[in-house]
């Protein structure tokens, strides 16, 4: 007769109470999130039973877009592009328009690029293989396992900077940087615990929604968390070193000198940017932009002279500074004076209702509403 020995009645022992507690996280966040689930236009269904094509232009729009801005932009969108043929078959500049105001074009773009692949490869409808997710330009790990779980409702663990500042603390883990190790541990933790959910969808969306709303950065809310009774980082006081904030880079100053012109038939001046780089292929007003090594903004003579017009005059509408995530762009803004001949070497006069149908970069869209409204006319 075999006889087990103590060290794997041990190892037992604690893999039974390892998964005994997962059990208790997955079924406690599964009530929370019933009671505290946010009302968003994406979550029109339940998760895991959602349109997949409705998920995956989520998924992507939340990538570095607060949730405010996406709530706006969401049902329009869809509206304009309400499945991946209708998306697949539009024009980029349609299509940047419609992005506007969620910034990080490029993201709009992968999605543009991943609607063509969806229609040329799979007939129109969105995979539901990961794998297949995964192979969609502009797809990342993260967004493929999103979508499976969130739309699919497969047991795919998904893992945002929310899910893993969560594992981080529940598991009493302090890591201020990620690594690929760390990476691979938390994957590994996130497929743990979702594959005790009876319905997987929710769960992800529920272990991001807690990280979102509960779990955050700066001053988690312990003690409205379903989990603290299960969360070492809590037990240990040491909820707010489980995860340190690796401090941002400072941002790179730039100076952006918009010039405003009409000519005689109030047809505004207007040019496309290049296609890399900030803000690629939008459309502005002509805009002389300088780096942080030049020390000040360009001076009116050395703006005309680019230009190629006799001169510009400050504008009446004051600058202003705009914030990205990695830059800090100040705006100066100057005219080309009414009456004065303007043959510029750069740009076109357009119709202003033709100007403002473009995909306007947020700042550039409103200098040139108020220079249209004339709040800045000389």
């Amino acid at each position: 007769m075999s006889r087990t020995s103590p060290s794997n009645r041990g190892i037992r022992q604690i893999r039974t109470a390892a998964a005994a507690r997962d059990r208790r996280i997955v079924r406690a966040l599964a009530r929370w999130f019933a009671a505290n689930a946010r009302d968003l236009p994406w979550r029109d269904a339940p998760a895991g039973r959602r349109d997949p094509w409705a998920t995956l232009v989520s998924e992507v729009m939340l990538q570095q877009t607060q949730v405010a801005r996406v709530v706006e932009r969401f049902e329009p969108f869809l509206r304009r592009f309400p499945s991946p043929r209708a998306l697949a078959s539009a024009d980029e500049q349609v299509l940047l328009r419609e992005w506007s105001g969620l910034g990080y074009y490029r993201r709009a773009r992968g999605l543009h690029a991943a609607a063509r692949t969806i229609v040329r490869v799979h007939g129109g409808a969105v995979p539901d293989r990961t794998a297949d997710l995964l192979a969609l330009p502009g797809i990342g790990r993260y967004t493929a396992a999103a979508v499976s779980s969130l739309a699919f409702g497969h047991a795919e663990p998904a893992v945002d900077a929310n899910v893993r500042r969560v594992i981080l603390r529940i598991d009493g883990v302090h890591q201020s940087a990620s690594t690929s190790a760390t990476d691979r541990a938390i994957w590994k933790r996130a497929a743990a615990l979702v594959a005790h959910a009876d319905a997987p969808g929710v769960h992800t969306e529920a272990l991001m929604e807690l990280g979102a709303t509960v779990c955050t950065a700066r001053k988690p809310a312990c003690g409205k968390c379903p989990l603290r009774g299960d969360c070492i980082a809590a037990a240990k006081g040491t909820q707010d070193r489980a995860q340190r904030i690796t401090r941002r880079a400072p941002r790179t100053v730039i100076d952006h000198a918009v010039v405003l012109a009409r000519d005689a038939a109030g047809w505004v001046l207007i040019e496309q940017r290049p296609d890399h780089g900030l803000w690629a292929s939008q459309w502005q007003a002509p805009t002389l932009e300088t780096a942080q090594g030049e020390g000040r903004p360009p001076s009116a003579r050395r703006i005309a002279s680019w230009l190629g017009v006799a001169r510009v005059i400050p504008a009446r509408q004051p600058g202003f500074t705009f914030l990205t995530t990695h830059r800090v762009v100040r705006f100066t803004l100057w005219e080309v004076p009414s009456g004065e001949p303007a043959a510029p070497a750069r740009g076109r006069f357009m119709a202003p209702a033709k100007a403002l149908a473009l995909p306007l970069t947020t700042p550039q869209r409103r200098i040139l509403l108020r220079f249209l409204d004339g709040t800045s006319a000389h």
